[in-house]
């Protein structure tokens, strides 16, 4: 039987809050009728937000947000300092069926023949009302547009946009869109590409 995560000094958990796990790390806080399941792993810094769910089998690395109503699944990989919108959702089932359902019950027996990992990588953001079909690698500091429905891996630094979603620019590592000449005018990094490959100038 699961056991409650007790609020400390160190992980705040909000008294409406359901917060099952115990790998939760110091300076998080879960907010209002958020859920984090037992077995789901949540590191440091992170701030989970109201109706936020996370499940068992899914990991949230440090400094992550994730904002109000967001469902993280079981097989669901998000690395350090990512954003995820609010609303936005992952799958984890290509072709979904109920496991109750006699004529698919077979298949639901062994997570193996079914769960398909989806991974996102450090310092990405997703928008709200995002969808991202499972078996995906959202690249480092990618960002998904609000709304899109992302079915293909998206490359380091991208924005992506639409449904699905297609590329609409390079993105900063500041999180801001690249003119031109691949420079961000906000911070002035400056990057290059190298074989379809956006790699940082310096």
């Amino acid at each position: 039987m699961s056991t409650i995560h007790e609020p400390t000094a160190a992980v705040f958990v909000h008294p409406s809050a359901l917060c099952e796990a115990q790998g939760v790390g110091e300076g998080t806080r879960v907010w209002a009728f958020a859920h984090v399941m037992d077995g789901a792993r949540v590191g440091r810094d992170c701030n989970i937000c109201d109706g936020a769910f996370i499940e068992s089998g899914a990991g949230i690395g440090d400094r992550v947000t994730v904002k109000n109503g967001a469902m993280v699944w079981d097989g669901v990989t998000v690395e350090d300092d990512v954003f995820l919108g609010p609303g936005m959702l992952f799958t984890n089932d290509r072709y979904p069926r109920s496991g109750r359902m006699l004529e698919a019950s077979k298949r639901y027996r062994d997570a193996a023949n079914w769960l398909t990992p989806t991974t996102v990588r450090r310092g990405a953001s997703i928008g709200a009302g995002a969808v991202i079909v499972c078996g995906v690698t959202i690249g480092r500091f990618a960002v998904v547009g609000a709304g899109a429905l992302v079915t293909r891996d998206v490359p380091d630094y991208r924005l992506v946009v639409g449904r699905p979603a297609t590329p609409a620019g390079w993105m900063c590592a500041c999180g801001l869109p690249l003119d031109d000449n691949l420079t961000c005018a906000e911070c002035r990094r400056g990057y290059r590409l190298e074989s379809d490959t956006l790699i940082p100038a310096d």
